[in-house]
């Protein structure tokens, strides 16, 4: 898929969670819908995107979540968690 496109649907998601007051609540609640719902390719894209190209498109706030969560949305453990949403969800536990 495109970059541009996959920008324009993170920042649509973004854009939902912004309302949220609780800015690391909302930070975790997005990177949660894209682990949910995207492919691991699609999410893999936007992260390469945020480390190569600063999230260049990307509203702040959908940069931070994918920068803090990065880890977690390439299938790997999640290091700053704000609550254990993502424990066993979306992946393997083997590793």
């Amino acid at each position: 898929m495109k970059i541009e496109q996959l920008i324009d649907m993170v920042n649509q998601i973004g854009g939902f969670f912004d309302a949220e007051t609780n800015r690391e609540e909302a930070m975790s609640d997005i990177a949660d819908h894209l682990k949910k719902f995207w492919e691991p390719r699609m999410r893999r894209q936007i992260v390469a995107h945020v480390a190569t190209q600063n999230g260049a498109g990307l509203s702040g706030i959908v940069r931070d979540a994918i920068a803090r969560h990065s880890n977690a949305l390439n299938g790997g453990r999640q290091t700053i968690m704000a609550d254990d949403r993502w424990a066993g969800g979306g992946g393997s536990d083997a590793g």
